[in-house]
């Protein structure tokens, strides 16, 4: 293999299989640390290996051996772990263990629920995991929050160390635990599929990797608990993963759900979806997710945007707001009272939901108030507000988006 085909090589697998790799590091290892210096260490190996050896046939188990064994080593060397020589042998076992406690089959899922830690704060443990086992950027993570990065930054620090000071084990809880910890895995899940869905920055509005991955993980959770909110949850990232292809056109560039082609979206991830919703409703425990994602079956039974029953998703945003209020559900119920009452209504729900402040720095807040300007014929206002979202926003194909709609008001 050439240089440049195994550099190629160690950048796909890096791509692919860094979190689980990271995942079943910190298992063995014990800790973040240790685990994240052995991945660096196991990459590093690989670009000066793989061009001589080439890419071994399971890159994983290679990754894993190569970062535990040098982790072991650095330790020895160091002597700083003389007294742990038996558990150092035991580190120091040839295989990767593939044999996992019964409660959890999967090292990414089960890092999730060790760090989601009831000592912990709950934005902590949430910002925590998606930095250290999603592999989200601070300023990802700072968008899902609306909040400033630093912000973002001084809570995974202080979990970080909340974790050390405390001694906080790496250690998977049982089946019967499970369930405190079940609504910060949901949301770890949740905002790991939404940045693969509309991604922050880069070339590209969505991450298929980080939306399949979420869905894996959905997946594994709704297996390990039958949980309504896990239910609800799968049902509505499998409901907009359905439409993903119809979201962007041949350029990259945003369709907005009135003008996608719904011919292609997926009947087959449709219909698995209303089935979850289904499940979970006959539970009789209604949640964020399952109301979410109900909002989102009335979109996918909808033919055109004109056939969508506004009455119905405004009932279940009212019903949203209840049990999860948020400055983005009212806003989102906002624009569906707009496409229900009319413009004028909507703009004045809009411009409700901006007056608190609270959406200030988001830039489809913006992009909401923009648009209902422009059918109302107010351009010079709407071109006021699409600039205000330009401003903030910073994925380039909503940027081209905003930019067509201020070319077409500019044009008359």
């Amino acid at each position: 293999m050439t240089e440049a085909g195994a550099r190629a090589a160690v950048e796909a697998v890096y791509r692919t299989e860094k979190r689980r790799v990271l995942a079943t590091l910190i298992r063995l290892l014990g800790g973040f640390e240790a685990a994240e210096e052995a991945l660096h260490e196991a990459f590093a190996a690989a670009t000066q290996r793989w061009p001589v050896d080439g890419v071994p046939a399971n890159p994983y188990s290679w990754l894993v051996s190569t970062g535990r064994f040098k982790t072991v080593d650095r330790w020895r060397r160091q002597a700083r772990l003389a007294a742990a020589v038996p558990a150092l042998t035991a580190l120091a076992d040839t295989t990767v263990e593939t044999v996992l406690p019964e409660t959890i089959h999967d090292d990414e899922l089960r890092l999730i629920f060790t760090c989601c830690h009831p000592a912990l704060a709950p934005d902590a443990r949430i910002a925590l995991t998606l930095r250290e086992v999603a592999g989200l950027t601070t300023e990802e993570i700072a968008r899902a929050y609306l909040a400033p990065a630093p912000t973002i930054a001084q809570r995974i620090v202080r979990a970080k160390a909340k974790i050390r000071d405390e001694a906080i084990p790496y250690e998977v809880p049982d089946r019967a635990e499970l369930p405190a910890r079940i609504e910060s895995v949901l949301k770890v899940i949740y905002l790991v599929f939404n940045e693969g869905y509309a991604a922050t920055d880069g070339p590209e509005l969505t991450r298929a990797d980080l939306g399949a991955e979420a869905i894996r993980l959905g997946r594994l959770v709704v297996e390990l608990l039958e949980e309504p909110e896990a239910l609800g949850l799968l049902a509505l990232m499998l409901l907009h993963e359905s439409r993903r292809a119809a979201r962007v056109d041949a350029a990259g560039d945003l369709v907005l759900l009135e003008n996608q082609d719904r011919s292609r979206w997926s009947r087959e991830l449709i219909t698995e979806a209303l089935g979850l919703i289904e499940r979970g409703f006959a539970m009789r425990h209604v949640g964020p997710y399952l109301l979410q994602a109900a909002i989102a079956s009335v979109h996918a039974g909808a033919a055109s945007i004109d056939d969508t029953d506004w009455t119905q998703i405004v009932g279940l945003y009212d019903t949203l707001l209840r049990v999860d209020p948020s400055p983005v559900v009212s806003l989102n119920r906002a624009v569906a009272i707009g496409m229900r009452d009319g413009p004028t209504t909507g703009l004045t729900a809009v411009e409700a939901v901006l007056s608190t402040g609270a959406l200030d720095d988001y830039h489809l807040a913006h992009a909401a108030r923009a648009d209902m300007l422009r059918r109302l014929g107010q351009t010079g206002a709407a071109r006021s507000s699409y600039m205000h979202a330009l401003e903030l926003a910073r994925q380039p194909a909503e940027r081209r988006f905003l930019e067509a709609r201020l070319a077409e008001i500019d044009s008359g």
